[in-house]
């Protein structure tokens, strides 16, 4: 029994997937404005493969719904207004500190990890630096156990 619930999990890979989608469509809704149910009705169509579509949809409609939580976590970090930045790497921040706050199940380091990765591909030159110590600075504060558990 254990090990076909296993089986139905969505793999890292199917994760992976879903938070580069999730990243392409707040992307969209942060520019466009259209409307979650739309975007997310769009990407079911044009995207196949496997995906874990219940956490990208997790992540679509969170996001939105704890902007100015995630906002106010993340500004004092910031070199700069939070409007003001590229709204790729908004995106992949608020990704990350939704993350680091709510999916406590999600390792720190797989979280910045692939936050680095997401600025790599779609962010501007070094901007996965800039994420890097954003996020670095985030779980100082909210996972401090965890971070000193692991020798950050």
């Amino acid at each position: 029994m254990q090990q076909s619930q296993q089986n139905s999990r969505p793999g890292v890979a199917q994760r992976r997937k879903a938070r580069r989608l999730a990243l392409q469509a707040l992307y969209q809704w942060q520019l466009g404005g259209d409307e979650l149910y739309d975007i997310e009705a769009q990407f079911r169509a044009e995207y196949s493969g496997k995906t874990d579509w219940d956490y990208f949809h997790e992540v679509l409609y969170a996001i939105p719904a704890q902007l100015e939580a995630l906002q106010a976590l993340l500004s004092p970090l910031l070199d700069r207004e939070f409007k003001s930045l590229d709204p790729v790497e908004r995106a992949i921040l608020l990704i990350g500190a939704f993350e680091l706050k709510d999916r406590i199940d999600i390792p720190y380091r797989v979280v910045i990890n692939e936050s680095i990765e997401l600025a790599k591909s779609f962010g501007a030159t070094d901007s996965h630096k800039y994420v890097n110590g954003i996020l670095d600075r985030l779980v100082a504060q909210l996972r401090p156990l965890e971070a000193r558990k692991t020798g950050a």
